[in-house]
């Protein structure tokens, strides 16, 4: 095998392990429903010598799904054994190694489930993924495909959607990863797992959506209209769940806590001091007990459906979204006003003199944070792509004061990559021709505040917002998502994923995790509720650093998991800030739109949670 010939990092001990490479083939994308239809895992030592080597066919016990895709029909399924029975032999060879996938997320999500239905313990607490590594890496590929990488590397693949000829490929391709990080000196994206013995991990049922706009409060005395937001608190003589059937079967929308954009709460005791009522009455919202709350139920007026809506009735967005209860922001020393409401050129054609930057991705070692923000737009401007972090991709670096002592530098003199003096970003060089052409995969570089149209459905539905930063220490980042209506609120707690709740009930939002310095929010147009109008993406520090200790966040948007990146923007945080709004998916018109955002808030994120309707307990 190439990867146990060509790669010994035993003498290198951030990178020497031992490892599991795996591949799946599945009956479908959903792991929670979906099974494991075939499966392949080697075995590798720290030397690179392969160990070991598995692979089996697995009756699902169910409809094998895109045969088309994988080649596996019911009939030749049939005869092959459950992932019970060989649940066992799997999991000797995952313990005690790194497990290895393209995609490992998928992977070893859908070998928690299968794990979880044996009743067995799933023996992973590393995983490592090689599309996150590649993408530190960054090779010049078109896309990071395991067909493109396989091409670029010099791999064969010879069956493709073939569990184990995916992993053999996935040796090579991790081999040539591995050798070009160790290069590159870049650290290992390892992802911790933690363990997972049954389902529970999984979402709740979907919230019923409202078909029906928010029209306000009730008049007094007058009647509930559909759309309305209804929120419940303390002891009912009715079960529950029964009041809330009836109310959504009316066309209300049920809310799990109350904001100013509530209509109406309903409780038997307005003076129970929960903070559902506290929060009622502060904000003069109405208070109808269970008895008037039933018998409005049975004269509820009609609404307006969410499908009706006219443009001229579509929420403005001309500025960065900003919760409507949280403090006042503090804006970063060097942003821009907001920009006006329309797409950003697509990769216009200027001047040469104007934008000289247009093939270059600059790293900003050292100065203060205020200084190397600056520096960074002012690639942007020039028309270069920033860098966070040294990769294959990177075509110069800017020094400023202290920026010699980088840890980096040692690896930037090794690879001989240009170094300049910052008077280069005041009056840059033209590009010399032996600068790599990029131009045909490169993504639009967005300004803060920046907005592209997206596609119209069905051509692009899947889009994947990744947002990365430079190695932390001292404190962990965690990136969220909140699903959000017109009045800029959650329609439930569901509609908030975040690590402990990775997805959201209907799926159209996923969180995942490719290491620690990367997180990735997916988000399924199609699955949106009517009442989705904004996807708003945010990151927040998990300790006493703030954003200018962190440096700057890159953000990028693609198509797919493994799609070329559409669009990215660096953004800059003031120094005092501990939460950033990163990016947005928005509606506007009969069009999805992006933002890079970039609006930094001094609180944490239990504000931000509360400012978009969501209960925190």
């Amino acid at each position: 095998m190439p990867f146990a010939s060509a790669l010994d990092v035993s003498h290198l001990p951030d990178y020497a392990n031992d490892w599991a490479l795996v591949d799946v083939e599945t009956s479908g994308l959903i792991a929670r429903r979906d099974r494991i239809l075939s499966i392949a895992v080697l075995t590798f030592g720290p030397d690179g010598i392969q160990t070991g080597e598995y692979s089996t066919l697995l009756n699902p016990g169910c409809d094998p799904g895109p045969v088309h895709i994988h080649g596996l029909t019911a009939e030749q399924l049939s005869g092959a054994p459950a992932f019970e029975h060989v649940a066992g032999r799997i999991g000797a060879l995952l313990q005690d190694r790194v497990m290895v996938a393209h995609n490992a997320q998928f992977d070893y999500d859908f070998l928690a489930h299968e794990f979880a239905r044996a009743r067995l313990y799933l023996p992973v607490t590393q995983r490592l993924c090689t599309l996150a590594l590649n993408r530190r890496v960054e090779p010049p590929v078109a896309d990071l495909s395991l067909a493109s990488l396989a091409a670029h590397y010099g791999v064969p693949q010879t069956s493709a959607h073939d569990a184990l000829d995916d992993t053999r490929v996935l040796a090579g391709i991790f081999r040539s990863s591995l050798s070009e990080a160790a290069r590159l000196d870049v650290p290992l994206p390892l992802v911790p797992c933690p363990p997972r013995q049954d389902p529970q991990f999984a979402p709740n049922p979907p919230k019923t959506p409202c078909a029906y706009r928010n029209p306000g409060r009730p008049a007094p005395g007058g009647p509930l209209v559909q759309g309305m937001k209804i929120a419940v608190t303390g002891e009912t003589a009715t079960a529950r769940a029964e009041l809330v059937t009836r109310a959504v079967a009316a066309g209300l929308n049920i809310m799990s806590s109350v904001s100013r954009h509530t209509s109406a709460l309903v409780t038997n005791d307005a003076a129970s001091g929960s903070a559902k009522a506290r929060r009622a009455i502060a904000e003069g919202i109405a208070v109808i007990d269970e008895h008037t709350f039933l018998k409005l139920l049975g004269e509820v007026r009609p609404g307006t459906p969410h499908e009706n809506q006219t443009p001229d009735k579509m929420p403005e967005a001309t500025t960065p979204a900003t919760p409507p209860t949280m403090p006042t922001p503090t804006p970063s020393p060097a942003a821009p006003a907001a920009v006006a409401d329309v797409p950003a050129p697509r990769r216009p054609e200027p001047t040469q003199s104007a934008r000289p930057f247009g093939r270059r991705r600059v790293l900003i070692l050292g100065g203060t944070h205020e200084e190397a923000s600056a520096a960074r737009a002012r690639v942007v401007e020039l028309g270069g792509a920033a860098a966070i972090n040294l990769s294959a991709s990177v075509t110069d670096v800017v020094l400023l004061p202290g920026g010699e002592l980088d840890r980096r530098m040692g690896r930037i003199t090794t690879l001989e990559l240009p170094v300049h003096a910052p008077g280069w970003l005041g009056a840059p060089t033209p590009e010399p021709a032996d600068v790599p052409d990029r131009d045909s995969a490169m993504a639009d570089v967005l300004p803060r505040g920046g907005v592209i149209d997206l596609p119209t459905l069905p051509k692009a539905r899947h889009w994947h917002v990744s947002a990365s930063w430079a190695q932390q220490t001292n404190c962990e980042i965690d990136v969220v998502a909140f699903v959000l209506d017109e009045d800029e609120q959650v329609s439930s707690d569901g509609d908030f994923v975040f690590y402990s709740a990775p997805e959201s009930p209907d799926g159209a939002a996923r969180l995942l995790s490719d290491g620690p310095t990367e997180q990735t929010v997916a988000v399924d147009l199609a699955a949106l509720p009517p009442a989705a109008h904004r996807i708003a993406i945010a990151a927040a520090i998990d300790g006493a650093a703030t954003f200018g200790d962190i440096g700057a966040v890159q953000i990028t948007l693609a198509p797919g998991v493994d799609a070329p990146a559409t669009a990215q923007a660096t953004l800059d945080a003031a120094t005092s800030e501990r939460t950033l709004l990163l990016a947005e998916i928005y509606r506007r018109d009969s069009r999805w739109r992006f933002r890079a955002v970039g609006q930094g808030y001094d609180h944490g994120l239990e504000a931000l949670v509360r400012g978009y309707g969501v209960d925190v307990e």
